[in-house]
């Protein structure tokens, strides 16, 4: 493992803290510093800011809504089943829904129709719906053919998206593709910008033809629009956000920021709900709490089960359905990590029997659930730092799923592969593809043969990048409330890291099967999660070497600060 800094601040240094948080900003490259620490509201963000030619595409767009409502016909939004999906398409539904349009959410089966459009599920939402539009969310960038099929049957397509383009782009009405944002991110803006353009007209024209009562509750429908775009429409676009593992930068920054203060005034059922069951009701809602704790409850559903249970928990209006549904998603995401657990360890079993060990890891299963592959591909690539592709058996061949190193584009890899392919898409760390049986031998074998000749040795050696190298006894409480002016922290915006050498004072282990680890040095208490195999190579007065972040540890109205260990030697 290779270990580097960006900046060393030495004993004789004399640093305020708001020059080392001036210091992380500027290797961070952040150009616009004011625009960082205090970003605009995404409620005063249009989805035009990010390309001139989405407000002609939205001239097109509010003419065919109008002609749609006019017609009183049938509009179905087509939703990706996992979080970033559920929480987009619940903002789109619901928007369209108070907007007094015909709308039905659509959510493929994962196993039965597989990701994004298919022609199966065009078929299912034809015969069930008969739509005159459809509009797509956290997907459809690279269903050509599929677009192609729903026109001919008379279906007209609106794609936004944000995942990699491939070489052609579908003919669909209008495509709003932004690739710095997430699925969630694209469906806020797009949503907010359809009742930006209809709030006025759609009130004005069921007053005319039905009365003072509908003008009324038109009325009431745009202020709870207004009102969400504002809060839980905000909270439900950051769970997508951080759930896609998308740079916190930009206007995915202030999605986020902001979305993540209206967690303690939401009233929307189905969040406060997830929040009750999973034990965090009443806390402080951080990108730790949406990442580990919420969002995996959102996409278990869609791993194991049907999504669209997700969706209605974060929709419904009954409270008595929502906790009955949170409760079924809790027990499911308990259920997905048993499962996880079980499969990983056999993941690790056939890798212990490879003779030598690849620069790309291939495992292929006949029984994995396909809902829980790409969780595998993530762990045994964590854990092993190689590019890993993960693929179990269906009825037509194999679904894969892979993940990646940071120096290693894994879908740019998978596309010139795309001949022994049916299917791909994703972005740079993460990917899924499916292909048939007959595929699988000469798939696997070219994959392998090409990446030993991409991925050099030294892509594959751990490497560490900290914030800064800094003495134990310059870190302090104050600090570490200056550092928090850079949160959320996430992807494209880690937490600070700190990489200081100090004499170790004590060491112990604690939990309910004393699987973590405590040290202390220069006055500094550290934690370890699951890190108790250390503990027998510590002993008091050996000289340590610690990477590690910083925390307040909130508890009865007092605070300590205290830091997390992520390597020790």
């Amino acid at each position: 493992m290779k270990i580097t800094f960006k900046k060393e601040i030495k004993s004789t240094d004399n640093y305020s803290n708001d020059e080392i948080v001036n210091l992380l900003i500027k290797n961070r490259k952040i150009k616009n510093i004011d625009d960082f620490l205090n970003p605009k509201s995404p409620f005063d963000i249009s989805i035009n800011d990010f390309s001139t030619k989405y407000k002609l595409y939205f001239i097109k767009v509010v003419q065919l809504l109008k002609e749609i409502k006019k017609n009183d016909q049938m509009i179905v939004v087509y939703i990706d089943y996992d979080a970033d999906g559920i929480t987009g398409g619940a903002i789109l539904w619901e928007t369209l829904h108070l907007l007094g349009f015909k709308v039905m959410p659509y959510v493929p089966h994962r196993k039965l129709e597989g990701y994004g459009f298919s022609k199966k599920g065009i078929d299912n939402v034809k015969r069930e719906f008969d739509p005159a539009l459809i509009i797509s969310v956290d997907h459809g960038i690279t269903k050509i053919e599929e677009v192609k099929y729903a026109k001919k049957l008379g279906i007209k397509i609106i794609i936004t998206d944000h995942h990699l383009k491939g070489d052609k782009i579908p003919k669909a009405e209008a495509i709003f593709h932004i690739p710095e944002l997430s699925g969630s991110g694209v469906a806020y803006f797009f949503a907010k910008e359809i009742y930006m353009s209809l709030r006025g007209t759609l009130v004005t024209k069921q007053s005319q033809e039905k009365g003072i009562a509908t003008a009324i509750s038109g009325g009431l429908a745009m202020t709870t629009l207004e009102h969400n775009f504002k809060t839980d429409y905000l909270a439900l676009a950051s769970i997508g956000t951080i759930a896609d593992l998308v740079p916190l930068t930009g206007p995915s920054r202030s999605i986020v920021k902001y979305g993540l203060k209206t967690f303690s005034g939401i009233k929307r059922y189905g969040i406060k709900h997830i929040l009750k069951e999973a034990g965090i009701e009443g806390k402080e809602i951080t990108p730790y709490e949406v990442g580990f704790i919420i969002a995996p409850r959102i996409n278990a559903a869609g791993r194991l089960e049907s999504a669209i249970d997700a969706l209605r928990l974060l929709c419904t209006n009954d409270e008595s359905k929502a906790l009955a549904l949170a409760k079924k998603i809790g027990q499911t995401n308990i259920e997905r990590q048993d499962l996880v657990k079980k499969s990983v360890e056999e993941a690790h079993l056939s890798l212990r029997a490879l003779a030598t060990f690849p620069k790309i890891i291939i495992l292929i299963s006949e029984k994995w659930h396909e809902g829980i592959i790409g969780l595998i591909a993530s762990k045994i690539a964590e854990k092993f730092y190689r590019p890993t592709l993960v693929l179990t058996k269906t009825d037509i061949g194999y679904k894969g799923s892979a993940r990646s190193i940071p120096s290693f584009h894994i879908t740019d890899f998978l596309r010139s592969l795309k001949k022994h392919l049916i299917d791909v898409g994703g972005h740079k760390q993460a990917a899924g593809f499916t292909l048939r049986k007959y595929q699988l031998t000469i798939f696997t074998t070219t994959a392998i043969k090409i990446a030993n000749k991409l991925i050099k040795d030294k892509d594959l050696e751990r490497k560490i990048k900290v914030d800064l190298k800094i003495p134990f006894l310059k870190i302090n409480l104050s600090l570490v409330k200056a550092l928090e002016q850079l949160a959320p922290f996430g992807m494209g915006n880690p937490k600070p890291t700190f990489y200081s050498e100090g004499v170790l004072t004590g060491a112990q282990l604690f939990g309910k099967t004393n699987n973590h680890l405590k040290i202390f040095a220069g006055g500094l208490e550290l934690i370890g999660f699951n890190q108790a195999d250390k503990f027998k190579d510590l002993s008091r007065g050996q000289k340590i070497s610690v990477v590690y972040s910083l925390e307040i540890d909130k508890w009865n109205g007092r605070e300590k600060l205290r830091g997390m260990v992520k390597i020790i030697s």
